[in-house]
């Protein structure tokens, strides 16, 4: 059968950057390339040396500076165009202790730490805001030694807040600090909701969907992810043959994804079911093409988190800034900032913003081990079946 698969070219960013959607629950996106930038918010950082520890656990330098904190960010948390919970958290930090607090910053996120650790140079970081399941284990798979260390949970505040759906590393090496549910986001006007993921193949849904590249992005990772669950390991690769064969448009990014879809490419796109909470910010936006669908009353859970790495040059000061990352107050900010969920039981988005929240009765995952052994040869398979076709 001929393919009716299509690549959708890489339109850009603007679109979607002019709906607020690029820095939407952290770090979204993972990509694979090998040259970087990093920057911080003021400047190139380098290790404070000669330091001392209180007995706060924090440290002070010999000449009385405030203690250092260096975390890894995206480009998408700290920077967006819209809105930026990276500037809104740096600020409140350096309000709140008494701290240099810095967002070290790279083009290729926390893959480029992983590359760091494995030439074996100094990180540049103390821990990174954003990492995935899908992070964790690729660095346990890729790497020799351990890039994050385990927090002590009796040491971090809040943690027995969080949600028991958004614990996914039973490490602890992970704090959930963002989360939101990979799903569809529809035109009303042009296609009803499907029901199930196996509607897509049909013919009333033909051309009709827009997904990120599994290879290289979370969301399309996610939904490949999604797939396993609902067609188990035999038969998820089938079903991906006929929704090509349907027409699936991919595109390399999500930015470029959503960008398609806003521009009229298909009437549905793989996204994040919190679209509505900033579509609804605008009041010249249509809201029937921001429509939630929940195939088989399910989406794929996705959590990213604060992580704390091994070389961290003060640990103790990287479990102070997951407490402000898990408090009530800075869940609820970033979570309004990131168009995403809180994680904690003690924080919600606001009143006018609630109705625009919507979660599935069925919510799927897949804990980090899982995810270590089969990720890379699941997502690597649906790739070349995409390719193939």
């Amino acid at each position: 059968m001929t393919s009716r698969r299509r690549f959708v070219a890489a339109v850009g960013s603007a679109t979607a950057a002019s709906l607020g959607l690029a820095g939407c629950v952290g770090d979204r996106e993972t990509t694979t390339a090998t040259e970087e930038t990093t920057t911080t918010t003021e400047g190139t950082t380098t290790t404070t040396e000669g330091t001392t520890t209180t007995t706060g656990g924090t440290t002070a330098t010999q000449q009385g500076t405030p203690p250092r904190l260096r975390m890894g960010a995206s480009e998408t948390y700290v920077n967006a165009v819209s809105t930026s919970a990276g500037n809104w958290v740096k600020d409140a930090v350096q309000s709140e202790y008494t701290v240099d607090f810095d967002w070290v910053v790279t083009e290729n996120g926390v893959t480029e730490f992983m590359r760091r650790a494995q030439q074996g140079v100094d990180l540049g970081a103390d821990g990174y805001v954003g990492v995935t399941a899908a992070d964790l284990a690729r660095a346990d798979r890729e790497l020799s030694a351990p890039l994050f260390a385990a927090f002590d949970t009796d040491a971090v505040d809040n943690t027995d807040n969080v949600h028991d759906r958004f614990w996914i590393d039973g490490t602890d090496r992970m704090l959930p600090t963002g989360a939101s549910y990979v799903t569809i986001i529809y035109d009303e006007t042009v296609v009803d909701a499907p029901e199930t993921l196996a509607a897509l193949t049909t013919e009333e849904y033909s051309d009709g969907i827009l997904v990120p590249n599994p290879q290289n992005t979370a969301t399309g990772l996610a939904f490949v992810l999604w797939t396993v669950d609902a067609f188990g390991e035999d038969g998820f690769l089938e079903y991906w043959r006929r929704l090509a064969d349907n027409g699936l448009q991919t595109a390399g990014s999500w930015n470029a994804t959503y960008s398609a879809y806003s521009g009229g490419e298909a009437p549905m796109v793989m996204s994040y079911s919190t679209d509505q909470v900033y579509a609804s910010q605008d009041p010249d936006v249509d809201m029937a093409r921001h429509q939630v669908a929940f195939p088989g009353d399910s989406a794929y859970t996705y959590v990213s988190g604060t992580t704390k790495f091994e070389s961290a040059t003060n640990p103790a000061l990287v479990d102070t800034f997951a407490s402000f990352m898990l408090s009530g107050d800075t869940q609820r900010t970033v979570a309004e900032k990131n168009v995403g969920i809180p994680t904690v039981t003690n924080a919600s988005l606001p009143a006018e913003l609630r109705e625009y929240v919507h979660v599935p009765e069925a919510p799927i995952g897949h804990s980090a081990e899982t995810l270590r052994q089969h990720a890379d040869e699941w997502r690597a398979a649906v790739t070349r079946q995409i390719a193939s076709q």
